[in-house]
């Protein structure tokens, strides 16, 4: 018989997936309110450049960017950024953490002909890997977070002379604090906490990460146009991007930054993730069929949040269950095979509606087998 959770018992709105994310209906009213005049017009004239200037001046803002650095923008998502960075990034070869899905593809995507292999150093599942300065690497690339596992990584710069520090933050970007000078490329695609729809990255970048894009651009290395990131560098600088850029995902993403930048920045959005991540990691560790699946505290996500459960419960079932119950998107990344949840506890999501699935669940795990 199907389990009907108890309204009050529901989430006022149930999504928490850590794919495409929960965006807020106010970003959707304000895009509705410019639809018409906005979409469908011309990437090169005032409008969209306008758009482009004020996402890139909101970004600057919640990074609290210093002197030098810029944020840059191109086509395509986080895959066609780790094509760049092996093309107009790396110089000679790459040490690459890998603590799941994310940090993997960069270092597959490093394995080319014209780079030395990368030095990949990898993580058992729910740990994290770590960096060690190795003669030849000019730059050390890791995720910030990773959406696969859950496992959270520090951003520290890698003292190592010449070389560059890039951090993918495609899941952290909104939601995790951070120091960005610790860094020299911070790039991400603004589907996860920054409330946004596909077909772009963005990224923070330092002046010897321009340094190093405009050294091999000019050095002869064959870059496609649409991977080269000396293109996405003096297009950004013109608040444009090579191809028509997807307006739908800047307006959004320019309303979410208004957003956390009109409540308190990065450091009010993290507060807000901590909040609601918290809840579920207290809530695992009193469990007695439950445990966060990150062993470490301080390995754990603030903004994903990856739970086990024991051999008593089938946590599909518990996902499927939710669902027909309007909580969706709770099923465990399916490459890892896990008898989890993973939920995510981006910025968008409320606090409280965390709670009530915490509540939800429970009503699950006591009636299941009614």
């Amino acid at each position: 018989m199907a389990i009907e959770i108890p309204r009050e018992l529901l989430p006022v709105d149930g999504r928490f997936g850590c794919g495409p994310s929960k965006i807020r209906p106010e970003q959707v009213s304000a895009l509705a309110a410019v639809g018409s005049s906005l979409l469908g017009t011309s990437h090169r004239q005032a409008p969209v450049k306008n758009l482009v200037r004020s996402v890139r001046e909101g970004l600057s803002s919640l990074f609290r960017l210093p002197e030098g650095y810029e944020i840059i923008v191109g086509n395509g998502g986080s895959t066609a950024f780790w094509d760049a960075a092996a093309l107009g990034l790396i110089e000679n070869r790459s040490q690459n953490l890998v603590s799941g899905e994310f940090g993997g593809k960069f270092a597959k995507a490093a394995k080319t002909p014209w780079l030395q292999a990368p030095d990949v150093r990898e993580a058992e599942p729910g740990g994290r890997a770590d960096w060690e300065v190795v003669d030849g690497v000019d730059v050390y690339a890791w995720p910030h977070n990773e959406t696969s596992t859950g496992v959270a990584s520090p951003i520290r710069r890698v003292p190592a002379e010449g070389a560059l520090t890039v951090i993918d933050a495609t899941s952290a970007a909104g939601g995790i604090d951070f120091d960005v000078t610790q860094t020299d490329v911070y790039y991400f695609a603004p589907q996860k906490n920054l409330g946004s729809d596909g077909g772009l990255w963005f990224a923070a970048v330092s002046p010897a990460a321009i340094e190093r894009i405009e050294r091999i651009a000019a050095s002869g290395r064959y870059i496609p146009e649409f991977l080269s990131l000396k293109n996405a560098l003096d297009n950004s600088r013109l608040e444009q991007t090579l191809n028509t850029p997807a307006l739908t995902t800047l307006h959004l993403l320019d309303s979410q930054l208004q957003w956390i930048n009109g409540n308190g920045g990065l450091a009010w959005a993290a507060a807000r993730t901590g909040e609601s991540s918290q809840e579920l990691y207290r809530w695992a560790e009193a469990s007695a069929v439950a445990t966060p699946f990150v062993a470490n505290p301080e390995d754990r996500s603030p903004v994903v949040a990856t739970i086990d459960f024991d051999d008593s419960v089938d946590a599909a079932a518990v996902a499927k269950t939710l669902r027909a119950n309007g909580i969706v998107d709770t099923e465990p990344y399916r490459k890892l095979g896990r008898n989890q949840l993973r939920i995510a506890t981006f910025v968008s999501i409320e606090p409280d509606d965390v709670r009530q699935l915490i509540r939800a669940i429970d009503y699950v795990l006591e009636h299941r087998d009614a």
